[in-house]
C-alpha cells in the first residue's frame, strides 16, 4: 500500500509517487536570512505534465540564488511565481540536482523511470518562436531558472523538471558530489566557450576572478582542458594551494592591492593617475606569473563594481571580459579609450544551453573536471548552508545537501556538524525538530 508521506531518507518503491512530501520552503512572512527563512515543512508533490519529468532527489548542490530566495532581493520569487500562475504561496529553492527518475509525461523519450540523472537549470517553453526557429533559447523570452524563478526546485524530496535539463549522472562520483557542479559548471563553460571567436584555446592567458569559489574553480579546471594558463585572483593567500591544485599557473592576493572601486572621472587627473598606477601594477603581476609580457586574451569576471575598470584594462587587444553576476555591485564603469582603441569585447553571460551543459558534464564524467565538493550538509542542514554563505563563512569550491541519498555517501562528513556557525547550528537543530514533528 502507497504511503501519502516517506520519511527523509526512505525511498519509496520506484515509480511509486506519495502524495506529499518534505520541503524546505520560503514563505513571503518570513523573508530574511536563510537561518530564518528557511523552513521544513511537508508540501504536496508536484503534478507531472505531459512534458516534465518527475525526480526523487539524492542530493541538492547549494548556490547564492537561494540566499537571495530567502531574503526576497533582488526579486520577490513568491510574487514571480504568482504572476505566472504556478497557484503557490511558498517556493522550494535548489537549482542542483542529482537524483532518480520516478515517473515521466506521456510525451517524453528521454529520461526513462529509474534513470539516474543531474539536473541543469535552464528552462524554456519548446514552443517559444525564438526556439522552433533554432535560436539560442538562453535569448528566449521564456528562458528562466529552475529552483529560482521556476518552483518546485531541489530541497525537496520530489523535484519537477522538464527532460532536457536531465543529464546522465557520472557513475564515479558520489550523489552529493553530482549534485554539486552543475550550475557552476555549466555557467563557466559558456562563458569560456560559448562566445566566439573569443573561445578559450590552448595558450591563452585567462584571468579568474573569485578562483576558490565554485565559479572560479570550474573555471581553472575548464582552462586546464584545453592547455590555456589560468592565473587566479583570490582574496587571502591560504587559497593559493586550492587554486594551484586546480590547475592555476599563479596566484594574486587582490588584497595586495588597493585600486578597487569605480574608475574615477578621466578630468580628475591625480585620482586617475593614481588607479592607473594601481591597474598597471595588477597588470604586471599577471605578466610575472606568465613569464613574459602576456595580457589575458579572456577575463573571467563576476565581482563587477569595483574590479570591471581593472579587468578592462588588463584585457589584451582584442580580447573579452566576460561576466555572468555582479557581487560587488552593479554599477560598472569602463575607459571607452581602452575599450574602442585596442578593440576589446565586453559580454555578459547567464547560465548555458543543453549543449553547453553537456559539455560540462562530458568533462566531468571523464575526469577532467572535479566538482570539487568541500562540504556535504543533511537536509535538516539546508538553513545552515545558506547562512554560511550569506555570511561569506562557507568554504572554498561547492557545497551539497543529502536529501534522499544514505548520510554516509563517499562525500559527507560524519563530524560535519561540529563545525557550525552559532547561526548555522540553531537553524539546524530547529530544522531537525522541524521534520520530527512533521514526520
Amino acid at each position: 500500500m502507497t504511503q501519502d508521506l516517506y520519511p527523509v531518507g526512505e525511498a519509496p518503491p520506484l515509480g511509486i509517487v506519495p502524495e506529499r512530501m518534505h520541503a524546505c520552503t520560503v514563505r513571503r512572512e518570513r523573508f530574511g536570512p536563510p537561518k530564518d527563512s528557511l523552513k521544513i515543512e511537508v508540501v504536496p508533490v508536484p503534478e507531472v505534465g505531459d512534458d516534465e519529468v518527475l525526480v526523487y532527489v539524492m542530493a541538492a548542490g547549494v548556490n547564492y540564488n537561494n540566499v537571495w530566495a530567502s531574503m526576497g532581493v533582488p526579486i520577490d520569487v513568491i510574487a514571480q511565481h504568482q504572476k505566472a500562475g504556478l497557484g503557490t504561496d511558498f517556493h522550494i529553492g535548489g537549482s542542483d540536482a542529482s537524483g532518480i527518475v520516478y515517473k515521466v509525461g506521456k510525451n517524453v523519450a528521454y529520461p526513462r523511470v529509474g534513470d539516474e540523472v543531474v539536473i541543469h537549470c535552464g528552462m524554456w517553453d519548446a514552443h517559444c518562436p525564438h526556439v522552433q526557429a533554432g535560436g539560442d533559447p538562453m535569448y528566449s523570452p521564456s528562458f528562466h531558472i529552475w529552483g529560482y524563478e521556476s518552483n518546485w526546485g531541489a530541497f525537496a524530496q520530489f523535484t519537477k523538471v522538464q527532460p532536457h535539463q536531465c543529464l546522465p549522472r557520472p557513475r564515479h562520483l558520489s550523489w552529493e558530489a553530482s549534485a554539486a557542479y552543475m550550475l557552476v559548471g555549466a555557467t563557466a563553460y559558456r562563458m569560456l566557450h560559448g562566445f566566439a571567436p573569443n573561445t578559450v584555446k590552448q595558450g591563452d592567458v585567462v584571468l579568474v576572478w573569485g578562483a576558490a569559489g565554485g565559479l572560479g574553480s570550474m573555471a581553472l579546471q575548464i582552462c586546464r582542458s584545453v592547455g590555456a594558463i589560468p592565473v587566479a585572483v583570490v582574496s587571502s593567500d591560504d587559497k593559493f594551494e586550492h587554486c594551484m591544485r586546480l590547475g592555476a599557473k599563479g596566484c594574486i592576493n587582490r588584497s595586495d592591492f588597493d585600486h578597487w572601486g569605480m574608475l574615477p572621472h578621466w578630468t580628475d587627473k591625480e585620482g586617475f593617475d593614481r588607479w592607473l598606477a594601481g591597474a598597471r601594477r595588477f597588470g604586471k603581476a599577471i605578466w610575472d606569473i606568465v613569464g613574459e609580457k602576456r595580457s589575458p586574451a579572456i577575463v573571467f569576471e563576476h565581482p563587477g563594481e569595483s574590479t570591471i575598470p581593472t579587468s578592462l584594462f588588463t584585457c589584451d587587444t582584442g580580447g573579452m571580459v566576460i561576466i555572468c553576476a555582479g557581487t560587488t555591485g552593479y554599477n560598472a564603469t569602463i575607459d571607452l579609450r581602452y575599450l574602442w582603441m585596442r578593440q576589446k569585447r565586453f559580454q555578459g553571460a547567464h547560465f548555458a544551453n543543453d549543449e553547453q551543459a553537456a559539455g560540462i558534464n562530458a568533462l566531468v564524467s571523464a575526469g577532467k573536471v572535479d566538482p570539487c565538493l568541500s562540504r556535504t550538509f543533511s537536509f535538516a542542514e539546508i538553513p545552515m548552508a545558506h547562512q554560511l554563505m550569506f555570511e561569506n563563512q562557507h568554504p572554498h569550491g561547492n557545497m551539497a545537501v543529502l536529501v534522499g541519498a544514505p548520510a554516509m555517501g563517499m562525500g559527507a562528513k560524519p563530524d560535519e556538524g561540529s563545525q557550525d556557525t552559532p547561526a548555522g547550528s540553531e537553524a539546524a537543530s530547529a530544522a531537525t525538530q522541524q521534520i520530527a514533528e512533521l514526520a
